[in-house]
């Protein structure tokens, strides 16, 4: 297993905020990410948090959680399978007191019991376990998903509750006292959390609404929050009010009788995680470290001081390679993998872009915040919001298409951004669209890939897991990559009445981790096939798509970054652009045998720091608002 390796970003992380944990006295809160970090602030003086300490995993770090009994004790959960129990002193000092045993698969929350020594951790293989910290030893497994098992909390007499991706909320009592309970949604349910008297269970629900729920799950009121998914709750310490972070990009408080109090909107919040001590809210963020606000007023208190530059989406603009960043700033590059590159910078927005597409001399991006910029070299327009993050979009026959979070193509004006129609497209959020002649390729979390126009849609196929992204190689031939592990790629067929189908489907083997970007280089008759893993593998196929067994034979490690890889595309020239989350860009091309070589390498940070990048080409643009 690799490590992280990402160039730091001032004193904070180096990439987005994963998990916020504030310890119970609200003087220490620990922030986790995907640089592989968790980060303990010293929150004495609120307005000014100050790193005291770091603490590392050899992958990204989900959550955190600290003892109720001990102050100096933490537990910190990774995607490198495993749950690390720390203690931070006063003054910094770290040491390491046990690794719990690997896990079959990453981490994502973990959770005390109240007597300070045993603890609970829930993983994507579904499980939620309880272990001895004393030893490290396994106890008891306390409950099972049939899905990723996304979140658990404790209650104050020790009830634990977890949630997942299959819609189940699940309480259990490790000692026995308590029958168990369960309540199933029909869709994801990503945070819970226990109010302080442990009367209430808060539940984050896929549709946007939290339910307040009894011990025994039994409703108590329904609060509908955000057009998009709420992910994350937190409870102030006297059960008065709870604080919710959703997938709108906004954090929205509440009394407990459902009443909204304020709502705050930073482009910058990643609002996956939320904490509540001493009358402060604390939020993830896609900078180098942690938002606070005011419980009582929604008013910030301290921010983070410096962006960071991950890499979330390519387009190929005239003579240049775009590349979306975390931070809001478009990284201009010449395309050419022979020339010399230059560079420039596109000031479009201060959060992350999750998506670009390019019409002539006008170039689209879609954000996180749930909304559209146009940006025609002189121009930034920016779109009202679609109410959920837009990770995909396709310019297709005078129409902008925004592929969002809730599953949905909106179609947009191309010039003003105007919504024209909403269409349901899946049955889950559109994760990447691929533009072919007469259509486009979606691929979405329901685990399918489509193909047609924005209403009449065939499925290609299906992953046994959501599908991250989708690539066509002229209208010949696609692949698309999958959380299951796997590329699968077939040859396009578009039959007269404008139907599309796919043959000669294959599914290709390679990392044991989820795939995140997929492309396609050489001829549609016999393609290489690239894709770029989360286990920060960038790995190639030859296709033979009249031996199947050939290809699943075929498969290999073709190059390695020092982070996750994020995404690809395919330039004009045949080459493909592939961009990693530590910064590093490859340009890929196949050699005089037909095998992918790397054609040029470069890295946004020093990209970011080239003279002729310093001023941000749209600084002077005036900012435009579709009606």
């Amino acid at each position: 297993m690799r490590t992280i390796d990402l160039p730091a970003y001032g004193s904070g992380h180096s990439a987005p905020l994963t998990h916020v944990g504030f310890r119970p006295d609200g003087k220490r809160l620990a922030t986790s990410s995907y640089d592989g970090s968790v980060i303990v602030w010293d929150t004495g003086d609120r307005a000014r948090p100050v790193p005291l300490a770091r603490l590392r995993h050899r992958r990204l770090v989900n959550a955190s959680a600290w003892n109720p009994v001990d102050p100096e004790v933490l537990a910190t959960a990774s995607a490198d399978k495993t749950v690390a129990v720390w203690r931070v002193t006063e003054e910094g000092r770290t040491t390491l007191r046990t690794v719990l045993a690997r896990h079959t698969d990453d981490i994502n929350s973990v959770a005390w019991l109240p007597d300070g020594e045993r603890l609970i951790c829930v993983s994507e293989d579904g499980r939620a376990t309880l272990w001895s910290t004393a030893d490290g030893t396994f106890l008891a497994e306390v409950g099972s998903h049939e899905a990723h098992c996304m979140m658990v909390s404790v209650g104050p007499h020790g009830l634990v509750a977890t949630v997942g991706e299959d819609g189940l909320v699940a309480v259990s009592d490790p000692d026995g006292t308590t029958a168990p309970a369960t309540r199933r949604y029909d869709s994801s349910i990503e945070g819970c959390a226990w109010s302080h008297s442990g009367r209430l269970l808060a539940v984050a629900r896929d549709d946007g609404a939290v339910d307040l729920l009894t011990a025994g799950l039994d409703v108590v009121r329904t609060v509908p929050v955000s057009t998009s998914a709420a992910r994350a709750v937190a409870w102030a310490e006297d059960d008065s009010a709870f604080v919710v972070g959703a997938y709108d990009g906004g954090l929205h408080w509440f009394d407990v009788v459902g009443t909204r109090l304020h709502r705050v909107e930073d482009r910058r919040v990643w609002p996956r995680s939320v904490a509540v001590a001493h009358g402060v809210v604390a939020a993830g963020s896609f900078w180098n470290g942690p938002h606070l606000y005011d419980l009582t007023t929604a008013r910030p208190i301290a921010a983070p001081e410096d962006a960071t530059h991950g890499p979330n989406a390519l387009v190929q603009h005239g003579d240049e390679l775009l590349v979306g960043t975390d931070s809001g700033l478009v990284v201009a590059v010449t395309a050419d993998a022979a020339a010399t590159p230059s560079v420039r910078l596109i000031d479009l927005t201060d959060g992350p872009i999750l998506s670009l597409a390019s019409d002539g001399d006008t170039l689209y991006a879609g954000t996180y915040s749930g909304q559209v910029l146009r940006h025609d070299g002189h121009t930034l327009t920016t779109g009202a919001p679609l109410g959920a993050p837009v990770p995909s979009l396709a310019v297709h026959d005078g129409t902008l298409v925004a592929g969002t979070y809730n599953g949905e193509f909106v179609l947009l004006d191309p010039v003003s951004l105007a919504e024209r129609e909403r269409i349901a497209a899946h049955e889950g959020s559109v994760k990447s669209l691929a533009p072919v002649d007469g259509g486009f390729l979606s691929a979405a979390t329901d685990r399918t890939v489509r193909a047609g126009g924005p209403d009449a849609r065939a499925t290609l196929w299906e992953h046994g897991n959501l599908v991250n992204a989708v690539a066509a190689l002229g209208t010949e031939a696609a692949a698309s990559a999958s959380r299951d592990h796997t590329v699968k790629a077939g040859r396009l067929v578009r039959l007269p009445d404008g139907t599309w189908r796919a043959r000669d489907v294959q599914t290709l083997l390679g990392p044991d981790e989820s795939v995140k970007c997929v492309a396609l280089l050489g001829d549609a008759d016999r393609p290489v096939v690239l894709a770029g893993s989360y286990d920060f593998g960038l790995y190639a196929w030859q296709v033979d798509w009249h031996d199947s067994a050939a290809t699943l034979a075929s498969g290999r490690l073709f190059a390695e970054f020092g982070q996750g890889l994020s995404c690809m595309l395919r330039l004009t020239d045949g080459t493909v652009a592939v961009a990693g989350w530590d910064g590093r860009l490859l340009l890929v091309g196949l050699d005089a045998d037909g095998r992918p070589a790397v054609r040029r390498s470069l890295h946004l940070e020093e990209l970011l720091h080239t003279p002729a990048a310093t001023a941000p080409a749209a600084a002077d643009a005036t900012e435009g608002r579709a009606a």
